[in-house]
């Protein structure tokens, strides 16, 4: 599988509300840099990512405007738009933001999201 191929498993695995599917393709020492918050340890962004779909009810995310910033056989790093939507408290809600990825490969040379820095747009 190709880092492009792991940022859609990605995209893809957060939209299925279950950390199970988010941390086949987390990295054992991925650190997430949120606009609120940085979480260092997998119970820690697993707590954040439980938190955000118990607040936003059927959340959407995709993402936007994908550019890869630096790619070589072990690493790539890109930037993208982010988008969410869903239900807060009954009623629709949506919100953007821009986002950094940084992928490596693991020592099984599988490709593994080890860094991710969020940031909401106002």
């Amino acid at each position: 599988m190709d880092y492009k191929k792991v940022l859609q498993q990605y995209i893809e695995a957060t939209n299925t509300h279950d950390f199970n599917n988010v941390k086949k393709v987390l990295h054992e020492n991925a650190i997430f840099w949120f606009t609120d918050k940085t979480c260092t340890t997998m119970q820690e962004i697993q707590k954040y990512f439980e938190n955000a779909w118990d607040t936003i009810k059927e959340e959407v995310y995709t993402a936007n405007n994908v550019h890869w910033l630096t790619v070589d056989e072990n690493s790539a790093t890109c930037t993208y738009t982010y988008h969410y939507e869903g239900y807060h408290n009954g009623e629709f809600v949506s919100g953007s933001g821009r986002a950094t990825n940084v992928f490596i490969k693991n020592e099984k040379g599988e490709w593994k999201l080890i860094h991710e820095h969020l940031s909401g747009l106002k």
